[in-house]
């Protein structure tokens, strides 16, 4: 048994020929066969959601259903879910349990969504592969032994291998949209504030959305519009109301202006993704759409810009995590051991030193760190990974006193610029075009050893989170590799309606 849409799920269940229950063992009897081999789910709820899914069929059975009824939706690991373990994939955080849903958990499952499993990451959401995981590594469905994409990973290969309906990921400069390239599935990153991130560990919190990975248009933008919407919990999100998003999918407009930028269909690209994505572009034209080449003068800094950016909010984000409030805490027992023994070796070298040595000795011995310090210092060591450190690293280094003008203030006058290539843009076209990734899939293990490499798959979608802007990825075509590469539309701000329109149409065409 298997769906291919959300609507499906809802003619089943209205007519009769499955259950609610049903439909959640199939998912649980899929991540029984093959969570082993693609690792997307890292815990998994059957108890709860099994009782839940016999409630909302009840619900169901006398016409008082949510929307959302039938949907059975995983969560990404740094999303909050009450009394559920919420890890973001990292040590220091591994026996974290939250006190609270996240304003999106609540508004799932008002809705009658069943959340049944949390899902595999990078961690802190800081990578593109969802190899960096206290879980091992997520795979990629069509391929074992590739990787899904990241830093939401495991939500994207969760909707592939028909794991769940639909995911949430979140996405701070492409972790919604490449994974679903990656995976042939559909990722939305709505509008910096169309979605609360009340509930959402920050990494970089002026960039970070929640969005849905479905397998159709049409889910996401039912997904969109039940999460989406002001939040006094955060006083980021938009007050605007938020639209019918599924009546842009339902009845797609063909006669629409699609930008084509030049800066996105050139070196380090493909042949084959570009190839097929002007494919597909061609037959759009063919619809009524019209094709409108741009010029985005600033997107060579693009990837210069968000590293700068990104990295110093994470920096400060991830400062609170100090061993000492909550999650992961070293042993002070060691700390305290280790400090006595140097002191005393210390006390040892000045007894035999003299003059000038004696004085060095006896200075370093007065600026041994704390008890405390050491604990702080230990704590993050022991729970932070290899690229959450670089990051922290960086972004400390560039908030630094000699180093904030130079890297992070110009940083940000480059991402107003950036915004502003982008504001030009809209006052012509409604869409932007681009690919996705510039690659298919890439082997397992293949980039870690080179975080520059890594930084690069995300060269097409961090723009989108530099200006603040919406983006999706729908699924373009087939590599003759075989695998999925997607195609990638942004949209002004709060104009998902655009994208799901746009989107609509590359799916119709098959």
């Amino acid at each position: 048994m298997s769906f291919s849409n959300f609507s499906q799920i809802q003619q089943a269940l209205e007519s009769g020929d499955i259950t609610l229950p049903e439909i959640v063992q199939n998912y649980i009897q899929n991540i029984e066969e093959r969570n082993d081999e693609i690792n997307a789910v890292v815990s998994l709820d059957t108890e709860d959601a099994l009782e839940r899914a016999q409630q909302i069929q009840q619900r169901i059975d006398d016409g008082s259903a949510g929307k959302l009824a039938g949907m059975v939706i995983g969560v990404k690991d740094l999303i909050c879910e009450k009394d559920k373990q919420t890890t973001c994939a990292s040590h220091i955080l591994e026996n974290f349990e939250s006190v609270y849903d996240a304003t999106v958990v609540e508004r799932l499952r008002d809705e009658d969504a069943i959340l049944m499993g949390r899902l595999n990451m990078d961690e802190f959401a800081m990578g593109s592969s969802t190899e960096n995981t206290i879980y091992g590594p997520t795979h990629n469905p069509v391929d074992s032994s590739k990787v899904p994409g990241g830093s939401s990973g495991g939500s994207a290969a969760a909707v592939a291998a028909d794991f769940c309906t639909a995911s949430l990921g979140s996405d701070t400069g492409g972790s919604i949209r490449q994974p679903a390239s990656y995976c042939g599935v559909v990722g939305l990153k709505p509008t910096y504030g169309r979605v609360s991130r009340h509930g959402l560990v920050a990494f970089a919190s002026s960039f970070d959305c929640i969005g849905p990975l479905t397998h159709s248009v049409k889910d996401a933008a039912i997904l969109l519009e039940t999460i989406a919407g002001f939040d006094p919990n955060d006083n980021t999100s938009s007050s605007r109301t938020v639209p019918n998003y599924q009546r842009f999918v339902e009845d797609p407009e063909p006669n629409i202006r699609i930008g084509v930028p030049e800066e996105y269909f050139g070196e380090g690209l493909d042949e084959e993704i570009r190839d097929g994505i002007q494919d597909k572009l061609s037959e759009l034209e063919e619809s009524g759409a019209e094709l409108v080449p741009i010029h985005l003068p600033h997107m060579k800094y693009g990837i210069a810009t968000y590293y700068i950016l990104a990295t110093a909010e994470a920096s400060s984000n991830l400062a609170r995590y100090d061993g000492i409030r909550y999650g992961h805490r070293a042993d002070i027992k060691e700390v305290e051991e280790d400090l006595k023994e140097e002191r005393a070796a210390l006390e040892q070298k000045i007894k035999q030193a003299k003059g000038d040595e004696q004085n060095e000795l006896t200075e370093e011995l007065e600026n041994l760190d704390s008890s405390l310090i050491r604990l702080y210092k230990k704590s993050r060591t022991e729970g932070f990974g290899p690229e959450v450190k670089r990051r922290i690293m960086l972004g400390t280094y560039v908030l630094s006193a000699g180093y904030y003008d130079a890297y992070y203030a110009k940083a940000q006058k480059v991402r107003r610029l950036i915004k502003q290539d982008f504001t030009e843009a809209f006052e012509d076209v409604d869409v932007i075009v681009s690919p996705t990734a510039p690659t298919t899939a890439f082997d397992i293990d293949s980039k870690m050893d080179n975080p520059v490499q890594m930084y690069l798959n995300d060269m097409y979608t961090i723009s989108a989170n530099l200006a603040g802007i919406c983006g999706i990825n729908v699924p373009a075509g087939t590599h003759s590799n075989g695998l999925p590469y997607g195609m990638q539309f942004m949209a002004d701000t709060f104009e998902e309606g655009k994208l799901f329109n746009a989107a609509r149409l590359v799916e119709q065409l098959g």
